[in-house]
């Protein structure tokens, strides 16, 4: 069981951390609310210590001394590291999925660019999809159909907030629209991320995340019918939410530079709302064909990752620490001293 006060702090965490998912959470059931509670918090602690510090590549390093104590289980001393550890613990959670969401920051860290809409799914994979996948354990899942469909809701969140942040990325010298779009459209990527506008090319590129997300959101929803019924409506309701944002986003005619797409507290509840009325419509529709769609290839080894047989689970593992030698390497070179 987690602590009851280190629940509680990362409840509050998440509550000023991310409202869209704390919002979701509300109509989890309580025992697998607690738990991902206790995940969204040390994932939003491992976001925040990338984001917001300027060695970001320390950072990750220190992240990954942080997650190998939990899974050991001598965590560190901190309400958010001893839930995670028990969440850990108590489920089961491979480690290969905390560890791609490390690869993704490490990425962040790297100051990594995305050549084009596959290489951005990879990075979505890792710091989003990790989580849908996560999320699954959580409720017992592990069906490969089921989590392939995790997957495609995680990279709609991720394209969804990339969509969003363009504005906020760019002032922070970040780009996360492919480089092949920005090429194609005869822009120079270093003039625009000193002088940001929503130029008519800008808000296209916007617009091309969007309807990808879409697509994905929609694949997604076969899965969600796979779920325990208690389950259902939290996770409706994330993919809702978080469409939500994209549907704001186009009313701002994809205008996501000087201008944040929000969903209104009243908007959320009614999105809350939908979520229980197709989880109802659910049980009595017959199973969707989408739901034995292919995995994205992005996103493979996620499924995998879960699966009874997980053959692949070695080789990911030397392809994470192939990644953290690298990011290492890439601190040394800056100067910056390498974590031991």
């Amino acid at each position: 069981m987690i602590d009851a006060k280190d629940m509680a702090y990362c409840e509050d965490a998440i509550r000023h951390g991310s409202l869209s998912f704390h919002a979701a959470s509300k109509v989890l059931p309580a025992h697998v609310r607690n738990p991902a509670l206790a995940l969204y918090a040390f994932c939003r602690l491992a976001d925040d210590e990338v984001d917001l510090k300027a060695d970001k590549v320390p950072a990750v390093l220190a992240l990954q001394k942080r997650m190998d104590a939990a899974y050991d289980g001598c965590p560190l001393d901190t309400p958010v590291d001893r839930a995670f550890a028990a969440m850990v613990k108590n489920t089961g959670m491979p480690k290969a999925l905390p560890e791609a969401l490390l690869e993704g920051l490490a990425w962040d860290a790297m100051d990594r660019r995305y050549q084009n809409l596959s290489e951005l799914r990879s990075y979505s994979a890792r710091v989003a999809s990790a989580v849908g996948v996560m999320m699954c354990v959580l409720m017992g899942i592990r069906d490969r159909n089921a989590v392939a469909r995790a997957c495609d809701l995680g990279v709609a969140m991720q394209l969804t907030n990339i969509a969003r942040d363009v504005g906020e990325d760019a002032l922070e010298g970040r780009l996360y629209l492919p480089v092949e779009w920005m090429d194609e459209a005869g822009l120079d990527i270093d003039e625009f991320l000193t002088d940001p506008k929503p130029t008519k090319a800008i808000r296209q590129m916007v617009r091309r995340l969007i309807v990808e997300s879409e697509r994905l959101y929609l694949r997604s929803e076969a899965g969600i019918t796979k779920l325990p019924i208690s389950c259902r409506p939290g996770i409706f309701a994330a993919r809702y939410i978080y469409a939500g944002i994209g549907n704001v986003i186009r009313e701002q005619s994809y205008q996501t530079i000087t201008m944040r797409a929000r969903t209104t507290k009243t908007r959320k509840i009614g999105l809350m709302g939908m979520a229980i009325l197709r989880t109802v419509s659910g049980m009595v529709m017959p199973q969707s064909a989408v739901v034995y769609a292919k995995p994205l290839p992005e996103v493979d080894f996620l499924v995998t990752a879960v699966s009874p047989e997980a053959d692949a689970l070695p080789e990911w593992s030397d392809k994470f620490f192939d990644a953290m030698a690298q990011l290492k390497t890439h601190n040394s070179k800056k100067g910056m001293g390498v974590l031991s």
